[in-house]
């Protein structure tokens, strides 16, 4: 069995994972864009969307990283899609398109059931509807012995957070206030829960931070 890791989480200065008013003009939020301009330069990033080129260095690094050597993962429902309550009768099949970048067995977490979708590039969508340890029980069946990635959103990563189930988390801090938005770190005592900075790096766009949780006593 591999670990549990959340990697390349974009994290505005003051603590934001995401803007306010999440919509289809505004996937992120507003201002959530800029979260990501660490990311959306690299060589990794320009791959996911069929691209040539884009930057190496320390950003490319950890946006390697943030992608490499997962089997499954697992996404909040806004992570999939800006809808709520019961599944609209639509096309809707997620942010990506018909090709997501997952390529992988990936679990959204949702309160509504919902026939598997599968994707193109190995991508399937399943939709679990009884909570995060279900979730993440099918995700490391799925992967063997690649890790799972908590993909986010901000309410997810933090309920895998509070509950001690991430091994590992690269946060990705830009320089950008927002102000509102969905906070990660209000109410968590990370240090409590067992967590220290085992590594850091500061780029232009970015300083990386690494934490790792501490095996149980």
């Amino acid at each position: 069995m591999g670990r549990v890791r959340a990697a390349g989480f974009s994290l505005s200065l003051d603590g934001f994972g995401a803007g306010p008013e999440q919509s289809l003009q505004d996937p992120l939020g507003k201002g959530g864009r800029d979260l990501h301009r660490w990311f959306v330069g690299t060589r990794t990033f320009r791959a996911m969307i069929g691209q040539e080129g884009g930057s190496d260095g320390p950003d490319e690094h950890f946006a390697h990283r943030s992608m490499d050597g997962f089997g499954a993962f697992i996404l909040g429902r806004n992570m999939f899609g800006p809808g709520r309550g019961p599944w609209p009768q639509d096309d809707w099949k997620g942010w990506w398109g018909d090709n997501p970048p997952y390529h992988a067995p990936t679990f959204i977490l949702t309160h509504h059931p919902r026939d598997p979708i599968v994707m193109e590039g190995g991508t399937t969508f399943h939709f679990v509807t009884d909570g995060i340890q279900a979730a993440l029980e099918r995700a490391c069946d799925a992967a063997g012995e690649k890790d799972v990635k908590i993909g986010g959103g901000v309410s997810t990563l933090r309920q895998y957070l509070q509950a001690r189930l991430i091994d590992e988390l690269h946060l990705a801090v830009s320089p950008v206030l927002l102000g509102r938005g969905e906070a990660l770190f209000a109410g968590l005592d990370l240090p409590a829960l067992g967590y220290r900075v085992i590594e850091t790096h500061a780029t232009e766009l970015a300083t990386h931070v690494v934490l790792a949780r501490a095996p149980a006593a």
